[in-house]
């Protein structure tokens, strides 16, 4: 059993069967959980921030690239 940090419901889990990282919907109010620790069960909810957060992380490589373009064409005159 763990309990849902966001609402307080119990959620029967079996420890044997789960494992850390997996990712859970709690039955009463639908928020993603993350199981932290397995013995015994922890779970903490999965933030939608830290979801956008890693999708800027993952764009800004492009933009990058071009900041680069960019000081390369200064150097030359």
């Amino acid at each position: 059993m763990a309990k849902c940090p966001e609402c307080g419901v119990l959620i029967d889990l079996d420890e044997d069967e789960i494992e850390e990282g997996e990712v859970l919907t709690c039955p009463d109010c639908d928020v993603e959980l993350e199981v932290v620790h397995t013995h015994p069960v922890e779970l903490d909810v999965i933030e939608e921030e830290e979801e956008e957060e890693e999708g800027k992380k993952d764009s800004g490589n492009g933009d990058h690239a071009q900041d680069e373009e960019e000081e390369e064409e200064e150097d030359y005159p």
